[in-house]
């Protein structure tokens, strides 16, 4: 098997979701992996794999509000 580079799309992707969980995380004051699994759960990690190209290019504290207000409408509490 040869090595596979991964496409320019998904590097810029995988390298935002990697900034915003944990500035997530700080902003709700969770650990990094408690903020993954509660955008997990509140809906908020789909919301951010379909538009991330969007959000990624917006003002991380929008973003950061965004998420917040995504996994509000589905259930989260913080």
């Amino acid at each position: 098997m040869g090595n596979k580079a991964i496409d320019k799309s998904t590097s810029d992707k995988i390298s935002f979701m990697t900034y915003i969980v944990p500035e997530f995380a700080a902003a709700y004051t969770m650990n990094t992996q408690k903020a993954y699994f509660y955008l997990k759960k509140y809906g908020a990690w789909d919301f951010l794999n379909e538009h991330w190209w969007a959000l990624h290019t917006d003002n991380g504290l929008y973003t950061l509000d965004d998420l917040y207000k995504v996994c509000h409408e589905n259930g989260g509490l913080r």
